[in-house]
Formats: structure tokens, C-alpha cells, sequence
């Protein structure tokens, strides 16, 4: 969702350097604006003011401005350390004087939707506009496929998995039906937390159709589940991380919203379907409840995704 602003920022002359975590890296490295991309040595978690500091020093003197892109003091500390001169972010967590350029940080009900609101950071106008694009060289997709052993649009890919919590996922049993009823094999891409409901997916569906899902969780790079989701026939996922990967790659998708809302974080993507039960006016009783944006469901019965059926999913694919 920071691609847009990275792009703008290119096209305007700024050679771009991004810092980023290492599980996130590989996103960076599929923007071809993106000049050089540092691996933070930070781990989740804590202030690590030792770190930040021994990293500041090595980054002394290379950079004009910083883009500050969370909200979070500790992403504000380190170009402050470095002595940046600009500093551009949005006000929150006490940050007023890491930041030379501060911006307004609007309410979360009035909050823009994430691509605009990074976007802004640029300074410029119509950011609304924006939409993500990834880019992968052609070869380096194919190999990564023979890989896998798949072959381009001869699969679809489910992406199951939630880090923000349940309350965003689809029950693993309509992922399994659907399967059951797709004519081609299934690719069940998650990080290694996600095995196990990747497994419960594939499991009573390789029971009754054997090797028809094929479990990389965990397993398998995201270079390569990039790869794996630029050459998909379709994709299905929860709002998720892999579903913006999914939309800036262009793919046919399915996204499936419950607790969160596609007005805040939608997959922009002419190929997109959303499905989200919320603006749907023929569902009874109305859920005047979503979006919680909870972790877990605060009603205990998450019906705004396990009323989502198979059925639903597929006459859209």
C-alpha cells in the first residue's frame, strides 16, 4: 500500500532507498523505483533504542528526507538518530520532534483509505487515485514456478491466513468446500504460523481428491509465492496482506471481508471481487455490528464471514 507514494516520489527525481523488515523486504525488492532496500536487524517488539542508535550512525550523511510511513514513535526514531535533515510523517505517539514535516493524523472514522493516506506523505494532490503495481522478471517467475512444479494459470491459490486475528478469516471448512468443487489444483500460500490451517484445508480434501491442494506454507519464499500469485487463475483471500500483493500484481481475485471493511483497505483491482456481507442488502438480519475491526469476534459468532458461503465464492471466481 506504499507503493503509490514511492512511485510519485520516483517520478519526481528521488532516488529511493527503503528500510524495511526482512519479511517485508521482498516486497520492496518488486518495485522497480526502489533503488536499494536495508534489512532492519530489529525484531517485532520494543523500543530497541541500542540498535537504532548503531544503525543511525551507518546511515549518517546518505539521505535528504525520510518518509516516515507508521505511526509509530519507534519508526520516527531512527532518521532522527541519523540526523536526516527532512523528516515527513504523521503527528501521533509523541512524535512532534522526530519530525521536521508533520501531518495531521485524521481520526480512524475519517481516515482516507491506506494507499491515499500514505500517498499524502508526498505532499502532492489527487492521491486518491493511486493504485499499487508490483513488477516481477518473467524468467525468474517461471523458474520459481518448475520450482513449485506448477504451470501458469493451471492453478488457484488460496490465501487463508489473517495475522491481525480470526475475526478476519474464513472459516477453514469454506476454503476445503471450495476446493472440493474447483476444477483445477489449489495452492495454499501462508507463513510458517499458518501451516496448520492450510493443512486443515488440504487434508479432507487430498482425502477424497488426492494431491488436489498443495500446502506451501511456510515452505516456500515470498519471492516464490509472489510468483506463484502473479501466474494464478484466480486468488482467494481474507483481507490480507497477500491480497494486496494479489491487486498490484492485477490478478482475478476474490477478497473476503468481515470485521474489517474494503472501504478502509480495499484490494485496488479491476479484477477484484469483493465480497463483504455488510453492503449486501439482501442479507437477514442486517450486520449492524461489522466492521468491529476486532481481533476476535466480540459476539462470538462471526457471521459476516461464515455466512460467506462456497457457493457464494465460486459463482464469482
Amino acid at each position: 500500500m506504499t507503493e503509490p507514494l514511492l512511485r510519485r516520489l520516483s517520478a519526481r527525481g528521488e532516488r529511493l532507498t527503503v528500510g524495511a523488515l526482512p519479511w517485508v523486504a521482498p516486497v520492496y525488492r518488486a518495485m522497480p523505483q526502489v533503488a536499494e532496500v536495508i534489512e532492519f536487524p530489529f525484531a517485532h517488539g520494543g523500543l530497541q533504542f541500542k540498535a537504532r542508535r548503531s544503525l543511525a550512525k551507518q546511515l549518517e550523511d546518505r539521505f535528504d528526507i525520510a518518509y516516515v510511513c507508521p505511526n509509530s514513535l519507534k519508526s520516527a526514531l531512527l532518521p532522527f538518530l541519523a540526523s536526516i535533515p527532512k523528516r515527513v510523517g504523521y503527528l501521533g505517539e509523541a512524535r512532534v520532534g522526530l519530525l521536521t514535516h508533520r501531518l495531521k493524523n485524521p481520526p480512524k472514522e475519517r481516515r482516507p483509505p491506506m494507499v491515499a493516506f500514505y500517498s499524502a506523505l508526498s505532499g502532492e494532490a489527487d492521491v486518491a487515485a493511486d493504485r499499487p503495481q508490483l513488477q516481477l522478471d518473467p524468467a525468474e517467475v517461471d523458474r520459481a514456478l518448475a520450482t513449485m512444479g506448477l504451470r501458469r494459470r493451471g492453478y488457484y491459490v488460496f490465501a487463508p491466513g489473517a495475522e491481525y486475528g480470526p475475526a478476519k478469516r474464513w472459516p477453514a471448512a469454506h476454503f476445503a468446500e471450495l476446493a472440493r468443487r474447483l476444477d483445477l489444483p489449489v495452492v495454499l500460500l501462508g507463513s510458517s504460523k499458518e501451516f496448520e490451517l492450510c493443512h486443515e484445508i488440504a487434508a479432507p480434501v487430498n482425502a477424497e481428491q488426492a494431491g488436489k491442494c498443495l500446502n506451501f506454507a511456510g515452505k516456500t519464499s515470498l519471492a516464490h509465492a509472489f510468483s506463484a500469485i502473479t501466474a494464478t487463475k484466480s486468488i482467494v483471500s481474507n483481507d490480507s496482506g497477500l491480497m494486496h500483493v494479489a491487486a498490484a500484481f492485477g490478478v482475478p481475485q476474490i477478497a473476503l471481508f468481515g470485521s474489517s471493511s474494503p472501504l478502509h483497505t480495499p484490494p485496488l483491482n479491476d479484477q477484484a471481487t469483493v465480497l463483504w456481507l455488510k453492503n449486501n442488502a439482501s442479507y437477514q438480519p442486517p450486520l449492524d455490528c461489522a466492521p468491529c475491526f476486532a481481533r476476535v469476534c466480540p459476539l462470538g459468532h462471526t457471521r459476516c464471514l461464515v455466512d460467506i458461503s462456497a457457493a457464494d465464492v465460486l459463482q464469482n471466481i
